[in-house]
């Protein structure tokens, strides 16, 4: 049976929608140390999803730089606590790592979020917002492209948190988690719909509502 596609995604539809959530482990980084480590595995893996969250700025004129970077793969997370170990060495060999396919939804915002904390040339990454378009989907957000290719709801409650707390909290975690995991199911499925041609795209025009659709990556707010 072939996978139903919408060139745009009625926002309206995703409350209704079961939650998808990361189910891995998810690991903190805090040190330099323990950054090297998790690179070490990571730079071993075929495919990451990646992402940043940046705290939220609620007074005019008040701008925060990059808080945290999830690197995940199917099975675990790992949380790199940016405002307390800065743009080390090891996480620039990820982001520069040639072997390693790196996805994520507006990449262009986040790398030019980490280029604030240090130069780097990043490298292998994949930007699902470019290559969705091949299949005639015009949406750009994370949250609607779930809910369009796999009929999950990814909730954005925790976007506007403060990720630069002492303690990130138990949801945060998830919700940084299940950003970057999303992006590998998304790629593989583009990939396997793209190979077998197994969709139909349903044209739709644009849905007459209200609502303002928030890209949560497009400023990079968390």
């Amino acid at each position: 049976m072939k996978k139903l596609l919408y060139n745009k995604y009625d926002k309206q539809l995703i409350n209704s929608l079961p939650q998808a959530s990361f189910k891995g482990r998810i690991v903190v980084v805090v040190s330099e140390a323990e950054a090297k480590k998790a690179v070490s595995y990571l730079i071993t893996q075929p495919i990451l999803g990646v992402d940043t969250e940046t705290r939220p700025s609620f007074r005019k004129g008040t701008h925060y730089k990059v808080s945290l970077l999830q690197v995940a793969n199917h099975d675990v997370c790992f949380l790199f606590r940016l405002n307390y170990i800065g743009l080390c060495p090891s996480i620039i060999t990820l982001l520069e790592n040639e072997d390693v396919v790196k996805v994520g939804v507006s990449l262009h915002d986040d790398i030019l979020m980490l280029h604030g904390l240090g130069d780097f040339t990043p490298c292998n990454f994949v930007d699902l917002q470019k290559k969705v378009t091949e299949l005639g989907i015009e949406d750009k957000s994370l949250q609607k492209l779930y809910a369009n290719f796999f009929g999950e709801k990814i909730s954005k409650t925790q976007r506007l948190t403060n990720w630069e707390a002492d303690i990130l909290s138990d949801k945060q975690k998830i919700y940084a988690a299940t950003d970057a995991w999303s992006c590998i199911n998304l790629y593989e499925e583009f990939i396997r719909l793209k190979a077998t041609g197994q969709y139909i795209l349903e044209k739709v025009e644009e849905p007459n509502n209200n609502i303002t659709d928030v890209q949560e990556n497009t400023p990079k707010e968390g």
